[in-house]
């Protein structure tokens, strides 16, 4: 079946909600899996070789600091005028198709059996990336938390530090300002928005740390974590986010 037919496919319309999908992940890890996709057998993973293969892998020449396309690989214009604290960046895929249908059917419609699909890409698309002493999921304050019922990145870190074998710190760093949305925002109200949105501890004094998040557009709230890890003592800090959003061609 062709990735395009996905969104009316049995397996997608039947994705668990959230309390079976919490109920059955410690079984689900180890069954055999149909892709979330177009329903072939899929054997340890959560989407079929073809499927994988056809989505909108971000591999072509990018910043090494905000992973935005540059013509060959160079650091881009805005991140030489105005360098992020974080040190570097990688994507996984273009936010397009499927991509732009699975983040906010994870988010906004809580089908959490999204979460692993997107943690087993940024997994493969970072294996040879710099090594992290741990990762942190991009925080969620506890009101959006309570409304949703779980924070989507966490789920996205999950499964990716599942496949790399890396320990996922949920205790250093937390939302302490529930922001409005950043989407429809321009840059400068993006940084407005989420500036002094965060407190980490120093528990990450000294340590190299990956911020895991679904979509980087304009890196500010990557950009404002990291700022606020590096005031707590952070050595380094990478972002990595499933999907980046590009700019038109």
């Amino acid at each position: 079946m062709n990735i395009s037919s996905f969104f009316n496919h049995f397996a997608f319309r039947k994705a668990t909600p959230i309390y079976s999908a919490l109920k059955s992940r410690l079984a689900w890890n180890h069954m055999p899996r149909a892709c979330l996709l177009c329903g072939a057998a899929a054997g340890n993973r959560h989407l079929c070789g073809g499927c994988l293969a056809d989505l909108p892998w971000h591999s072509q020449p990018q910043c090494p600091h905000c992973a935005t396309p540059t013509p060959a690989g160079q650091v881009c214009g805005a991140c030489l005028k105005h360098p992020p604290a974080f040190d570097r960046s990688f994507a996984a895929l273009a936010y397009a198709f499927p991509l732009d249908r699975l983040i906010p059917h994870l988010k906004y419609r809580g089908r959490l059996a999204v979460a692993p699909v997107l943690g087993e890409c940024l997994a493969r698309a970072v294996a040879s990336a710099p090594r992290p002493d741990r990762l942190i999921a991009m925080p969620l304050h506890a009101q959006r938390i309570r409304e949703r019922g779980f924070n989507h990145a966490s789920e996205i870190a999950r499964e990716t530090a599942r496949r790399l074998g890396l320990p996922l710190d949920v205790a250093s760093c937390r939302r302490i300002r529930d922001t409005p949305p950043q989407m429809g925002l321009k840059h400068a109200a993006r940084q407005r928005n989420v500036r002094g949105a965060f407190a980490c501890s120093d528990s990450v004094r000294g340590l190299h740390v990956a911020l895991i998040d679904d979509v980087m557009t304009t890196g500010t709230s990557f950009d404002e974590l990291a700022a606020t890890l590096k005031r707590a003592g952070a050595r380094e800090v990478s972002c990595w986010a499933t999907a980046r959003t590009l700019p038109p061609p």
